[in-house]
């Protein structure tokens, strides 16, 4: 006979301002099995989770339903309670009178109503939970960072210290991402090349980080814990092994006409290249699409040329596969594509240029060795304006709806080393509003306005024209003075809204993850849970949530580092019970609940059985492999013949709260 207790929760006025807890503990006291029924003030606390325990002692409980908030907040917290004086905890049932109650309700009386009926669906389930047993699953030791951008290095740096091996994965030639390309930082004007080479250095350098670079995700089998990972390893067509970063075959190669990306296609580089000076790993690569002995097979300067022969234009991608315990996401950022913005003439004037190029026209390593000059001659801008918000904020099919953050704090560090560097330029910026969130950032914002004389005008640029004399028609609108306002420019920058990899998604579907609208991973719990995903074993890192600063960026990748660390400290981790199991006798092998499994723990096996006249028939059956289910229940769903149940919310236990609830 089942001896079941209520306990109603007030959650201070969260529930108790629109629910009559009183009476719901009341009228839920008088349900078949129950046989102790209070509310209390805050279920949660320590006396909330005694109250528990002793009832469960005194009244010799045989379950439990708590009428609280959201499971996701709290079921673990009364599955402990439960555990400790004796009861399975997965005789505990939540039913989540805040969220789905109390939150959504004005009229105390409908508020009250329901919050009973979602009390009395959880009683009937109750009636017919069954202690589950959870099993252990171990933890491979060693996790993988996918993006070797500064989230990456500094996440990979720090598990390593820990003492776990780990490898970073990235798509290019080399390590160091967006941050490679940037000249300084705000809000302190470091040099950003001072403060990342010694990180990549470090990486490279570490026994326990092997970086695999130029290299991709293919495919991700398994679960927390256990991941089994498929990488692509493209063709350099140099081995690395061999390779000393001399350079001799980027000097000697004919082929120098090819854009450099690196540089934002501003000037060229050789069809064999070391993307930039301070590169990690410092190998050459060569660009297939434009080297003559890979096209025509004729050339082989570079093969010559190299004095260890690490040439090899027989070499072929390589896949590779290893098991990681834990998996981190540094995939990052790119800044979005201005080719639908033709009222800015960006791709029709060579002067009009992003803000990310404007770095690589700055930077001592880049196209013009520090020295501002305009693309189209050459000559020194003596007038300037920025663009904000080009692509943020947006409502249109062109841009992103999200402030891209970011963007306001690297104007005012460029219109800074501008005015500083040549005083004779007259800087124009062009803005929404101003957002400096960060510590020091309002200062900072505020010396280019009062020390270095930058021209903010808030208001929007509407045209940008190419003159005949070289100049630039800006034509915009001054808000504040109420006119409209043409500038003759020498440069135009535009500051680029920001969005996530392009290999963010196909990456987010191969390890189960989620992704809002924008296409950034979507962190489990934006308070509690910042950095991990909804996906067991996944964690997030840098951009790839959410646009970030640099500072943000670090903290946050020592956050899902010490996330990871804290898994693989484990030697084993406990599954949840609640998986799918399959029904042998009504299976009739059809693998619809095969082809829906996204863990891909279901697989199908031959099987004996005897028939009512004593010979054997052999069947094919589902096989449930429950350290992968994830008890997400989409195979009970697509099963037509019914075979497929889950543990904990099979469906009897679904059906009999459907039933509390109609009654």
């Amino acid at each position: 006979m089942q001896r079941i207790g209520v306990f109603v929760c007030h959650c201070g006025t969260n529930i108790a301002a629109t629910v009559d807890v009183k009476k719901v503990a009341e009228t839920l006291g008088k349900e078949p099995g129950v046989v102790i029924a209070q509310d209390y003030q805050y279920m949660c606390s320590e006396s909330g989770q005694n109250l528990v325990k002793d009832a469960i002692k005194e009244h010799n409980l045989t379950g439990i339903v708590i009428c609280s908030c959201s499971p996701r907040m709290h079921e673990n917290t009364f599955r402990k309670a439960a555990a400790a004086a004796g009861l399975n905890p997965y005789l505990v049932e939540i039913a989540n009178i805040r969220e789905q109650c109390s939150w959504i309700h004005k009229d105390i009386a409908d508020a009250t109503e329901k919050a009973v009926i979602l009390g009395r669906a959880a009683v009937a389930k109750v009636h017919l939970n069954a202690p589950l047993t959870a099993g252990e699953s171990p933890v491979v030791k060693k996790a993988l960072v996918i993006g070797g951008g500064i989230a990456g290095i500094q996440t990979a740096l720090d598990i390593a210290e820990a003492g776990f091996d780990v490898d970073i994965v990235e798509k290019n030639p080399t390590i160091g991402g967006k941050m490679a390309q940037i000249d300084k930082t705000f809000p302190t004007l470091d040099c950003a090349a001072c403060i990342l080479t010694p990180k990549m250095v470090e990486a490279s350098q570490n026994e326990r980080i092997t970086i695999r670079s130029f290299s991709e995700v293919t495919d991700v089998k398994g679960f927390v814990g256990n991941f089994t990972v498929k990488i692509k390893k493209k063709a350099r067509y140099v081995d690395e092994t061999k390779c000393t970063g001399c350079g001799l075959c980027t000097e000697k190669c004919p082929m120098k006409k090819v854009p450099n990306e690196f540089n934002m296609g501003l000037d060229n580089r050789s069809a064999v290249y070391i993307p930039f000076a301070q590169a990690v790993p410092k190998v050459a690569t060569i660009d297939p699409n434009y080297c003559m002995m890979l096209r025509t097979g004729k050339c082989g300067v570079c093969s010559k040329v190299c004095s260890v022969g690490a040439i090899n234009y027989k070499q072929q991608d390589e896949i590779i596969e290893e098991k990681y315990g834990a998996i981190i996401v540094a995939t990052g950022f790119n800044p979005i594509n201005l080719d639908k913005y033709d009222e800015f003439a960006y791709g029709q004037c060579p002067d009009v240029v992003t803000s990310l190029e404007l770095e690589r026209l700055m930077n001592a390593a880049g196209p013009n060795g520090g020295t501002l000059l305009r693309p189209s001659d050459k000559s020194h801008p003596h007038t300037i304006v920025f663009v904000q918000c080009v692509g943020s904020r947006c409502d249109d099919s062109k841009g992103k709806p999200y402030c891209s953050k970011i963007c306001c704090m690297y104007t005012a560090k460029h219109a800074m080393l501008i005015r500083e560097k040549y005083p004779d330029t007259e800087v124009y910026v062009f803005y929404i509003d101003v957002r400096t969130p960060g510590k020091n950032f309002d200062e900072f914002y505020r010396r280019a306005v009062e020390q270095y004389n930058v021209h903010y005008i808030k208001g929007m640029v509407g045209k940008v024209t190419p003159k005949s004399d070289g100049k630039i028609d800006v034509q915009a609108s001054d808000l504040l003075a109420n006119e409209q306002l043409h500038i003759d420019a020498d440069m135009v920058v535009l500051a680029a809204a920001i969005e996530p990899d392009k290999t963010a998604r196909p990456l987010a579907t191969m390890l189960t993850t989620q992704m809002d609208t924008n296409d950034f991973f979507t962190e489990a719990h934006p308070k509690l849970r910042p950095v991990e995903s909804a996906t067991a074993g996944i964690f997030l890192s840098g951009a790839c949530q959410g646009p970030k600063d640099i500072p943000e960026t670090v903290a946050q990748a020592s956050a899902a580092a010490a996330k990871a660390i804290g898994l693989l400290c484990k030697n084993s981790i406990t599954c949840n019970p609640c998986v799918a199991h399959s029904n042998e006798l009504m299976c009739n092998g059809c693998s619809s609940c095969e082809k829906v499994c996204p863990y891909g723990a279901i697989t199908y096996i031959d099987k004996e059985f005897r028939m009512p006249d004593r010979t054997t028939k052999v069947r094919r059956v589902a096989s449930v492999n429950p350290a992968v289910c994830q008890g997400c229940g989409a195979c009970t769903v697509a099963c037509p013949s019914g075979a497929m149940d889950l543990n904990g919310f099979s469906n009897s236990q679904i059906m009999a709260e459907v039933d509390a609830i109609c009654k």
